[in-house]
């Protein structure tokens, strides 16, 4: 015992085990060269001062939302909400495949006309990822729910859609007078992205027999935070549907499930709550497609627009307007075209909008609901099958934004 004892003490001390080294995610890195590309362009002068000083006036309460809406995300997602909710929604479905389908389907098409299309792809997708991990199913097709119903749902109301505020605006219309004119449309892309889910993605992946054995209801660990965010998620619920600007509105709650985690859980609050790289992003975005419309997008897009009229003006607006949101963003995409319409095309200035968001599917940079969800996706651990999400994502766009142009010729 004494000799091994010797040995063990003599022997040379083990290697420190080898630490993993921090790998920026892509997404990352085009968030930074982003921000630097905007700041160079405001600080050179090829964004006049005034103009950037525009951009960021425009742009701070969308940066406030963004920021406070996805800590109220994470705090709420740590407190159980939507895991409790999960539950009630597979046990209401009662077991069948067709049914879970239909109520995701409809719960997610309600939240984005009613409120808007980043509160779905903020509140809503953690709902579904935790429901299919309580299923023990593939999470991509409930994933895909919330992303595609985000955009595709978000025509009928000007609150669904900062794109709406902005053409209700320009041509103007009062809230109902433009929801009547934008009801067929907004009923033909649900349509068209319902059929598609079940036929792309809720078909493929249904277990035997399309019945599934519901869960037991979810007993939160922390009934008080849970009660907290919750409350938080309906604060913020209501002021946007009391007309509360939406910074504000999503400020309030999460000032309000912070206090709860600070008294109740302090070790969750970290900086990580931040989602700093979301923030430079979008930032970026904005300053760059701005200062590229002085030198050479905005005749780019006059000429993607061209001057006919009638059906195929409409049509080449709508595409217009889908090819621009994947290629920038949906809302700088809108704002170009919006700028180069002449007054009084409202029939192609609403197909333009139909393609800013219908159209913005396949590229994580289309929309500012396609990012959350991704954020939302990336901190849940889920990875959507990416080259059949791509594939489905532009088929969508395209019959999505073909069937809403041809409903508004309709009534136009």
């Amino acid at each position: 015992m004494k000799l091994a004892a010797t040995a063990a003490a003599d022997a040379p001390p083990a290697p420190p085990e080898p630490t993993a080294r921090w790998r920026p995610h892509p997404l990352d890195l085009v968030a930074v060269f982003l921000a630097v590309a905007g700041a160079a362009c405001a600080v050179s002068g090829l964004l006049p001062r005034a103009e950037t000083s525009d951009t960021l006036h425009r742009i701070l309460p969308l940066l406030l939302f963004l920021g406070t809406v996805i800590v109220l995300a994470e705090l709420t997602a740590v407190a159980g909400v939507f895991d409790v909710l999960a539950s009630r929604l597979a046990i209401a479905s009662r077991g069948s495949w067709a049914a879970l389908f239909l109520l995701c389907g409809g719960l997610a098409t309600l939240t984005t006309l009613v409120l808007n299309l980043d509160t779905t792809a903020v509140l809503l997708t953690p709902v579904l990822l935790a429901l299919a991990r309580s299923l023990r199913v593939p999470a991509g097709p409930l994933a895909v729910t919330t992303v595609w119903l985000a955009n595709t749902a978000s025509l009928l109301l000007p609150v669904s859609n900062l794109t709406n505020l902005l053409a209700a605006d320009r041509v103007g219309l009062a809230p109902l007078a433009y929801a009547a004119r934008m009801a067929l449309p907004q009923l033909a892309a649900v349509a068209v992205t319902m059929v598609l889910l079940w036929y792309a993605w809720w078909r493929r992946d249904r277990p035997a027999g399309g019945r599934f054995v519901p869960p037991a209801r979810h007993v939160p660990a922390d009934p008080v935070l849970h009660r907290t965010a919750l409350a938080g998620c309906l604060l913020f619920v209501a002021g946007i549907v009391a007309g509360v600007e939406i910074g504000v509105a999503s400020t309030v709650a999460v000032a309000l499930v912070l206090l709860g985690f600070v008294v109740r859980s302090p070790a969750t609050l970290r900086p990580g709550l931040v989602p700093l790289r979301l923030l430079l992003f979008v930032t970026g975005l904005f300053l760059v497609v701005q200062t590229l419309g002085r030198y050479g997008l905005d005749d780019l897009v006059a000429g993607l627009l061209g001057a006919d009229v009638g059906a195929a003006g409409a049509l080449r607006a709508g595409g217009t307007g889908a090819l621009l949101a994947n290629g920038v963003n949906n809302l700088p995409a809108y704002l170009a075209g919006e700028s180069v319409l002449p007054i009084g095309d409202e029939t192609r200035l609403l197909a333009l909008l139909i393609g800013a968001n219908v159209g913005p599917q396949a590229a994580p940079w289309a929309s500012l609901a396609t990012l959350l969800w991704f954020e939302r996706c990336r901190a849940a651990g889920v990875a959507v099958p990416v080259t059949r999400f791509v594939l489905t994502s532009i088929l969508l766009a395209v019959t999505g934004t073909l069937a809403a142009v041809g409903a508004l010729l309709l009534v136009s």
